[in-house]
């Protein structure tokens, strides 16, 4: 593997642009608490795992965790139905074990955004206890209700529950509103009162210290209270019709004017129902809103259009990859700034639905990590893909733990739908693929838990662990180190303008990223097979910088042939003349 020796000289070679800011420079890493690393034998992670793991997570060189909710919370979607904004839930630990983490990145030099839900609330937070316990109630309006004498509401779609998004509740012979699980009523955000609780609660986590916030399903919490009929166009698709409320964009701003603008912090917003050709209504600089966002058109490639819970693996075009890769990109080419990642806690693995995760789990691990600390826009690293770990495809039902494939499974069991089907399309497409515990070693459960994990440990953790990374220097961990130093150290691979080349090409994903003098030229082979690449008659290769594979390559007549999966960075001229 080659490693860049001469950084310094590189970074000469570049100035960086006025629009500089340490959030745009960041390089995140998704933690999720519940599945990386448990203190107190009770099988669920926590707080205190986290602080004992700090090294680790300092020694990858990223700066900034997203920590999943770690909220007060019942866990009926592992953290996102939030009973108590201000206080931390049980099986993660105390108020103090959170201090005492935020003390310990800030020490060194890791900023902390928490991921804060603000479309719906549990329906165990006191908020909504007392919503449903009278129709007079002062907390009424904090939540959307429909009175049952005026009939079934109009249909409104939930991700959870196939039936829709109204329950009845006899309390008060209403229906209450839930885009989500029926445990997370969506809060009414056109009570100007309810804005106001949730920009104190903002405040509450930044006067505590926390450098921003991951903002869930933001795009949903502004409705029409009249709740029309869904327009014909959006019967499809109408989690669309969800994200463009008549009040969206006025809530944002006064959540910045309100909050953000006072705080030197790092704002991503969740951007569920979003296209390209919106991005800057969110994140351009004069709009005053959030700062970035992340999308969910690559997350949905190589899967069925018409229902996301299975895969469709015969149309998994990079053609098509490169498209949403590139409208993303361009979308933010003179203005806002952009999010780019390959997995969260919301989709399977890295490996097994962008690469191969078996013949060549270590050379496409690496490829997609030099693919994403290449890209321009803040990349998101999930917990686990530095050391290449892969789905887990449960064989049954009853090792599931996420609501979402729960639900679908009990749905399809009461209509006669086909469940083993189902179960392996989950093996690809669920989210528990990626919420199996961190694979710390090869000792009992991954050294992850010295009780019975909250949920199954892949197998495969004998061999596919960090313990093991650490001790081989042609490890994914230790490449991932050196891709994570490669960005640090160039802007170009922050700021660079982003061209693609090799537009067709179904194996090839190859583009170049340029800041004043200084060009590198990135070259992927999305393959199992070997691919030639050849350059453009006017470029030149000044050196390479960093290869996935331990050998140094050689162009011939303007040509290389990449071995499968392989990734390389070159510096790179191109004349002009």
């Amino acid at each position: 593997m080659t490693a860049n020796k001469n950084i310094e000289e590189d970074k000469k070679k570049e100035s960086y642009p006025t629009n500089k800011t340490w959030w745009k420079e960041a390089i995140v890493y998704q933690l999720y608490p519940r599945s990386f690393k448990d203190s107190n034998g009770d099988g669920i992670g926590d707080i205190k795992g986290i602080i004992a793991s700090l090294d680790y997570l300092q020694s990858l060189g990223i700066t900034v965790i997203w920590l999943n909710p770690v909220f007060s919370s019942p866990n009926d979607d592992m953290g996102y139905d939030v009973s108590d904004y201000r206080n931390i839930m049980t099986e993660m630990g105390t108020m103090n074990d959170f201090n005492e983490l935020l003390n310990g990145l800030h020490q060194r030099g890791i900023k902390l955004i928490a991921d804060l839900v603000l479309n719906h609330t549990s329906d165990e937070h006191d908020w909504f206890v007392q919503s449903k316990s009278s129709r007079n109630n002062p907390y009424r309006n904090y939540y959307h209700w429909w009175p049952a004498e005026k009939g079934v509401p109009p249909r409104r779609y939930s991700v959870f529950h196939e039936e829709g998004a109204w329950t009845y509740d006899n309390t008060t012979d209403s229906y209450y509103l839930h885009y989500f699980s029926r445990k997370q009523p969506d809060l009414n955000w056109e009570n100007p009162t309810v804005r106001k609780e949730m920009y104190e609660v903002m405040k509450f986590w930044l006067d505590k210290g926390v450098d921003g916030f991951r903002l869930d399903a933001f795009t949903y919490i502004s409705k029409d209270n009249s709740y029309p009929e869904i327009p014909e166009k959006y019967k499809e698709d109408p989690f669309s019709y969800y994200s463009c409320g008549p009040g969206l964009h006025n809530y944002l701003q006064e959540m910045n004017k309100e909050v953000f603008s006072h705080y030197d912090l790092m704002t991503v917003g969740e951007a569920s129902g979003i296209t390209h050709d919106q991005a800057l209504l969110f994140t351009a600089t004069e709009r005053k809103e959030i700062q970035t966002l992340y999308h969910f058109d690559h997350a949905n490639w190589g899967r069925n259009k018409n229902n996301l819970y299975y895969p469709d693996l015969k149309n998994r075009k990079l053609t098509d990859l490169k498209k949403i890769f590139s409208l993303w990109d361009a979308a933010f080419e003179n203005d806002g700034w952009g999010a780019v990642y390959l997995t969260t806690h919301d989709q399977s693995r890295m490996v097994s639905r962008f690469g191969n995760d078996t013949t060549y789990r270590n050379e496409s691990s690496k490829l997609l990590l030099t693919f994403l600390l290449s890209m321009r826009g803040t990349p998101y690293i999930y917990q686990g893909d530095e050391i290449g770990m892969r789905n887990i495809r449960f064989e049954k039902i009853g090792e599931y733990k996420d609501l979402h494939t729960i639900n679908y499974y009990h749905y399809l069991a009461t209509t006669g739908g086909d469940t083993q089907a189902f179960i392996e399309a989950q093996k690809e497409t669920a989210r528990d693929n990626s919420r199996t515990p961190f694979q710390w070693s090869n000792q009992k459960n991954a050294g992850f838990t010295n009780g019975t994990p909250w949920i199954n440990v892949n197998p495969d953790y004998e061999s596919i662990n960090a313990r093991n990374a650490e001790n081989d220097p042609a490890s994914i961990l230790h490449y991932t180190r050196k891709m994570i130093a490669l960005r640090k150290a160039l802007p170009v691979l922050v700021y660079g303008d982003f061209n693609l080349l090799e537009k067709e090409s179904e194996t090839l994903f190859v583009f170049t990223r340029r800041l004043a003098n200084m060009q590198v030229l990135v070259v992927l082979n999305f393959s199992d097979t070997e691919t030639a690449f050849t350059l453009r008659a006017n470029d030149k290769i000044v050196k390479e910088i960093i290869n996935n594979y331990n050998e140094q390559t050689h162009f011939e007549n303007s040509r290389v042939v990449l071995k499968p999966w392989q990734a390389i960075l070159y510096e790179c001229i191109t004349d002009e003349s």
